[in-house]
């Protein structure tokens, strides 16, 4: 019961095509996924995300990354001076 799951990750190389067979030669999204082996709502993703970023709405990959970075940072450095501002009234009210 305590296994984890693994999820196949494919290159976006294949993402792209993928798209492609909808966007450029006909293909449905349920006839391209069956083709491609791959769940239909994975293919709608994808789809959308490369919408997205074509239209500019979506952030690169690297600026994600490098968001998520900066709000765990960010979490932890609130975190950090919570702790620092009830430890300075804790000394504060032994210093009395």
């Amino acid at each position: 019961m305590g296994q984890k799951r693994s999820y196949k990750q494919y290159p976006q190389e294949f993402k792209d095509e993928a798209v492609a067979l909808v966007n450029e030669q006909g293909y449905s999204v349920p006839e391209a996924a069956k083709s491609l082996g791959i769940a239909t709502n994975m293919l709608y993703r994808w789809k959308d995300k490369i919408e997205q970023s074509r239209q500019g709405e979506a952030l690169p990959e690297d600026e994600r990354s490098e968001l998520q970075r900066l709000r765990k940072e960010n979490k932890q450095l609130r975190m950090e001076k919570e702790i620092l501002k009830k430890a300075s009234a804790f000394f504060a009210k032994e210093m009395k």
